[in-house]
């Protein structure tokens, strides 16, 4: 027996990783691989390119996220945290280079930093580091009420990036910036009426940019086109129209791998990144499109159970802010994809295309995945530190 009481047999148990999680991440990545594959082997091939090039680098983007999950998994939480400062100055260096001529620009949009045969997009850096940076400040001091002082602190920490991101611009990835910071508020002890003053706050402060034009014209119509339906069906809610028709036509079990009509004909856009969803839903019909919300679901209540069995406030809070990323994304992407919810360029964790978004994702589920690893034996011991 140890001195805690408990049995080292029982820690050795305890240290197991998350097998759970893992298996869900991996089967996700392989899913998205596969839709890649399908989406752009028909118009690598009309192109006269390799059929198989897209798919060929998004396997290399996951063999570099499976070294980023198991790298940051073998950092300890509390490293993670003592790391928290450095995160968050090198993503807003970052966002400040991408503004300036090193930044690649691309549709209206400066969002890549090129790097010989790849390019960052430091907002999904940010990402991950604005959680740790999150994390650690709200899990300072003293448990209990968080007061406005505290809540100043954490929307000023959360602004400074946004503010760098807005005028890439990116205003999907703003959002998640948002809806992050609310959670991890909330289940650091924010009130509810403070919550409500602050989501009242940013009522406010979305129809303030409405009306001094701060947001560009796409944007708004993003915003705001895809409650026109009927009146915009092929120019503003074109890819929308496409998504909803390639959904459709799935079914129950979906039309075939490479079968897809919607699909193999290139009428949805950017589908291999923002549209994935699309492809699963197509080719693989209701029932793969519940099986992957599924797999999601799982990884949402591992990133919840890692945070019930965190040994800290911190760790308590990294995994929060992990299942709140996920969440957000998923609930964004699938809802866009069925004109639920507007075009906002957010793609869908670990299976859209894309190096800089998958490894932010991996990172992110690695570092809770450190806090799993270190996972107090005593349920409620994090309350006592």
């Amino acid at each position: 027996m140890t001195a805690a009481g408990v049995s080292l047999p029982h820690r050795r148990r305890l240290s197991r990783p998350d097998y759970l999680l893992a298996a869900a991440a991996a089967v996700l990545s392989a899913v998205g691989l596969l839709m890649i594959y399908t989406v752009t082997a028909p118009r690598n091939e009309a192109a006269g390119l390799d059929p198989s090039g897209d798919m060929v680098r998004q396997a290399f983007y996951m063999a570099g996220g499976v070294v980023v999950f198991i790298a940051a998994s073998l950092l300890s939480d509390r490293r993670w945290k003592a790391l928290a400062p450095y995160a968050y100055g090198g993503a807003l260096l970052l966002l400040l280079l991408v503004l300036t001529p090193i930044g690649s620009m691309r549709s209206g949009a400066q969002r890549w930093i090129p790097l010989g045969p790849i390019d960052l997009q430091p907002a999904e850096v940010a990402k991950p580091a604005m959680i740790l940076a999150l994390a650690a400040l709200l899990s300072s001091g003293e448990g209990g009420r968080l007061g406005w002082r505290r809540i100043a602190q954490t929307i000023t920490l959360m602004a400074v990036p946004s503010a760098l991101i807005f005028v890439q611009p990116d205003l999907g990835t703003m959002l998640v910036f948002g809806f992050v910071a609310l959670a991890m508020l909330f289940v650091a002890g924010t009130s509810v009426r403070h919550i409500i003053l602050l989501l009242v706050g940013a009522v406010i402060a979305l129809v303030i940019a409405f009306q001094v034009d701060i947001l560009k014209d796409y944007q708004l119509d993003r915003l705001t086109g895809f409650l026109n339906s009927g009146e915009a069906e092929l120019t503003l809610n074109y890819n929308q129209t496409q998504s909803q028709i390639a959904i459709a036509s799935g079914g129950l079990f979906g039309r075939g791998l490479s079968q897809g009509l919607q699909t193999n004909g290139a009428f949805v856009p950017a589908q291999r990144t923002d549209f994935i969803f699309t492809a699963v839903a197509e080719q693989l019909g209701f029932a793969g499109s519940a099986v992957v919300l599924g797999l999601f679901a799982l990884v949402v209540w591992r990133l919840l159970m890692t945070a019930a069995a965190a040994r800290d406030r911190f760790g308590y809070l990294l995994a929060v802010g992990a299942a709140a990323l996920v969440v957000f994304h998923v609930f964004v992407n699938v809802g866009m994809a069925q004109r639920l919810m507007p075009v906002t360029g957010l793609p869908l964790p670990l299976m859209s295309y894309g190096g800089s978004f998958y490894g932010a994702v991996a990172l992110t589920l690695g570092m809770a995945h450190a806090v799993w690893l270190r996972r107090s034996p005593v349920p409620g011991e994090r309350f006592l530190l």
